[in-house]
C-alpha cells in the first residue's frame, strides 16, 4: 500500500498542507515552508510511511522529470525585465556588483578547501546551485540542481537547504547593522521619495479561473516539450535552461504576464518537488557525517563574506548611499522577500520597489550565471 503511487501523492501533498499551515504559527514561521516540507517527507520517508531513495517509484521519477522543471516555468513568468529599470542605476549597479562578489566568492571557496573530499565528485553543481541561490534565489538553485542530478543527493540538498537558512538569517542580521556602522556616527541617512510596493508582490494567493489554468498548464507543457525537442539538436544546452528562457520571453509580454494563477501553481508544484528531495533524504547517513553540515556553513559564510567585501568595497569607492548597498546585498544572499523586510525595517520606503525588482532581476540570471560558474569549474 505505501508504494501506491496513488498513496505517495496522498501523502506528499499533506506534507505540504501541514508545513504550510506551520509557517503561519510563530515557532516555525522561521524555518520556512520549503525547509519544513524537505524535513517532515524526510521523516515520513525514514520511518516507512512512504518510499525512500532505496525504492524507486514511478511518482518520484515523474516530479523529476515533469513537475520540477514545469514548477520553474511557472514562477519565471513573474520576472518583467521592462519593470526592473524602475529600481534606479544605484540599485542595479551595486546588485550587479553583489552577483559579481558572489560568483568570485564562490571561486575562492571552492579553492580554498579539499572540495572534492569534503563534497563529493559533484561540487561543481553544488557551486553552480550557490551561485544561483545567492544571485537570484531558491529558484535559481533548484534549475540548477535539477540538471546535475543532486536532487536525488538527498542528504547533501537537505544539509545544503539547512545551512543556506542559516547564513541568510544570520545576514538579515548583519545588513540590518551594517548600514549605521558603514555610516558612523551623528551622519544622517538620506530621505528619498516614498514609492509604492505592488499589492500582493509576495503573497502566494491569487484569484484564478480555468481558462488562466488552462492557458499556463498549455504554456508549460509547451516549454518542456520544446526544450526535449530542442535538446535532441542540441544536446549540449541543458533542457532547464530553455525552459527558464522561454519562460523569461514569455514573461515579457502582457498577455502572459497577466494570467493569473502562475506563482500559486509555481509554489505548490515546487513544494511538491521539495517533498521528493525530502524522501530522498537519508536520515542515519546524514547523522553518520555530521561534518558535512558544519563545512557547508564553513564555504557558506566564505561565499558570503567575500561577496559582502567586494560589495562594500566598491560601495565605498563610489560613495553610495549604505541603506542601498545594504538592500541590494539582501537581494543577493536572501531574495526579493527578505530585501523588502530589510527596506521596510531600515525605515526606506523609498527601497522597497527598487528592493523588489532587483531581486526579480536575479531571478532572470541566476540560472544562466549559476550554469556558468559550474561548467567553468567541472
Amino acid at each position: 500500500m505505501t508504494s501506491h503511487p496513488l498513496f505517495i501523492l496522498t501523502v506528499l501533498c499533506i506534507n505540504v498542507v501541514v508545513c504550510e499551515w506551520l509557517a503561519t504559527k510563530p515557532y516555525f514561521r522561521h524555518l520556512g515552508t520549503a525547509l519544513m516540507v524537505i524535513i517532515l517527507t524526510a521523516i515520513t520517508a525514514n520511518a516507512g510511511l512512504i518510499p525512500s531513495s532505496s525504492t524507486p517509484t514511478i511518482i518520484y521519477d515523474g516530479i523529476f522529470a515533469y513537475v520540477a522543471p514545469i514548477s520553474i516555468f511557472f514562477l519565471m513568468l513573474s520576472v518583467n525585465l521592462k519593470s526592473i529599470r524602475q529600481a534606479g542605476p544605484a540599485m542595479i549597479g551595486m546588485f550587479l556588483v553583489g552577483a559579481l562578489g558572489t560568483m568570485v566568492g564562490v571561486g575562492v571557496a571552492i579553492k580554498s578547501f579539499d572540495i572534492i573530499s569534503l563534497l563529493g565528485d559533484k561540487y561543481y553543481a553544488l557551486a553552480g546551485m550557490l551561485t544561483g541561490t545567492y544571485i537570484g534565489g531558491s529558484l535559481n538553485f533548484n534549475a540548477v540542481a535539477i540538471h546535475y542530478g543532486m536532487a536525488r543527493e538527498g542528504a547533501l540538498y537537505a544539509a545544503t537547504t539547512a545551512a543556506d537558512n542559516i547564513v541568510t538569517a544570520l545576514w538579515m542580521i548583519a545588513t540590518l547593522a551594517l548600514p549605521s556602522l558603514l555610516r558612523g556616527k551623528g551622519k544622517a541617512k538620506p530621505a528619498l521619495q516614498e514609492t509604492t510596493v505592488p499589492t500582493g508582490s509576495f503573497e502566494d494567493v491569487e484569484t484564478i479561473n480555468p481558462m488562466d489554468v488552462g492557458l499556463l498548464a498549455a504554456l508549460a507543457f509547451g516549454a518542456v516539450f520544446l526544450a526535449d525537442w530542442f535538446a535532441g539538436y542540441f544536446p549540449v544546452i541543458p533542457k532547464i535552461l530553455t525552459i527558464t528562457t522561454v519562460a523569461l520571453v514569455l514573461a515579457q509580454f502582457p498577455v502572459v504576464s497577466r494570467l493569473r494563477g502562475s506563482r500559486v501553481l509555481g509554489m505548490f508544484l515546487i513544494y511538491l518537488f521539495l517533498a521528493v528531495i525530502g524522501a530522498y533524504c537519508d536520515i542515519p547517513a546524514l547523522m553518520q557525517d555530521g561534518t558535512l553540515a558544519i563545512w557547508l556553513l564553513v564555504i557558506i559564510c566564505v561565499i558570503v563574506l567575500v561577496h559582502a567585501a567586494i560589495l562594500i568595497g566598491v560601495g565605498k569607492i563610489l560613495k553610495q548611499d549604505w541603506d542601498v548597498v545594504a538592500v541590494a546585498s539582501q537581494a543577493n544572499i536572501g531574495g526579493s522577500s527578505s530585501a523588502l523586510a530589510l527596506a521596510r525595517s531600515l525605515g526606506r520606503p523609498d527601497l522597497q520597489l527598487p528592493s523588489i525588482l532587483v531581486g526579480t532581476l536575479g531571478n532572470g540570471i541566476g540560472t544562466y550565471l549559476g550554469f556558468l560558474v559550474a561548467e567553468w569549474l567541472r
